[in-house]
């Protein structure tokens, strides 16, 4: 047996998440269908980390083992024939049997790209989350600032996670803006792209959802910035403000170490804002 591992990036705004479903709607189930019928025989895949319903992947990471001895450039093509359109391969390479997809992992990455504008999305609608009302920088990297190091994520965890503990470790989060050229008639709007980045060992089901819930509320004046500090303490999902759209969030993949000699990002990175 050989153990195969692809990169694959997807648009998951037409999918019910990475795992597999008595629907079929799922990124697992397409890619396995699809490697499937390139392979000839039943593939199973392990992913490197699950993305919820609308979640996109730049570069999900997955494993499987296969009898078969084919280059890995035909893994990439012969796959991708039988991907829908929102779906691809980006990648193949073997690797040895003790390679695990989620095991082998040290941290996850992730980036979240918001609309800031009076208007909602249009041509980038489900790719990225929107706000009407205007945010302020500084007032929420200094929340974000308090997120950062081990803690107990327990106020930023949905109800269905089932991951054994609540505490990971997050490292800093850095947020940008990227202007737009062309005033607006609006007074006092300057409508942008911000990007929010996310590393940790690993993340809780819908944690940045939820953290992202709170810097919106802080950036938009609702709440001051130690405010986060309060709902981190709070260790209570009641705490914390709403989850927040999946549009806007992209799985930017899993960070191995390097002697698995495995590609640390793809083509799809560089069209993101």
């Amino acid at each position: 047996m050989t153990r195969v591992a692809l990169g694959v990036s997807y648009n998951g705004h037409a999918y019910s998440g990475w795992q597999s479903q008595l629907s079929g709607n799922t990124i697992q189930d397409k890619l396995e269908a699809a490697l499937a019928r390139f392979a000839t025989h039943r593939v199973g895949t392990l992913c490197a980390g699950r993305t919820d319903a609308g979640v996109h992947g730049l570069m999900q990471v997955v494993h499987f083992d296969t009898p078969l001895d084919r280059p890995a450039a035909s893994w990439v093509r012969g796959t991708n024939t039988f991907l829908p359109p929102d779906i691809a391969v980006q990648w193949a390479q073997p690797v040895t049997d003790d390679f695990h997809a989620r095991g082998s992992a040290m941290a996850r990455r992730y980036a979240y790209v918001l609309l800031q504008s009076p208007v909602r999305p249009s041509v980038d609608a489900g790719r990225v989350g929107w706000v009407f009302r205007p945010l302020d920088q500084d007032a929420m990297q200094d929340a974000a600032d308090l997120l950062v190091g081990e803690h107990d994520f327990t106020s930023f965890r949905a109800s269905a996670c089932q991951a054994k503990s609540p505490v990971k470790t997050l490292q800093p989060i850095r947020i940008t803006r990227r202007g737009m050229h062309a005033p607006h008639p609006e007074p006092g709007w300057a409508p942008c792209y911000w990007r929010f980045e996310f590393e940790a060992n690993a993340f809780l089901h819908h944690m940045i959802r939820n953290i992202m819930g709170c810097l919106i509320a802080i950036g938009q004046g609702e709440k001051p910035a130690r405010w986060m500090e309060q709902v981190l303490d709070a260790r209570s999902r009641d705490a914390a403000a709403p989850t927040f759209s999946p549009d806007g969030l992209y799985f930017l993949g899993p960070v191995y170490d390097a002697r698995w000699g495995l590609p640390q990002r793809t083509a799809a990175y560089d069209w993101l804002p």
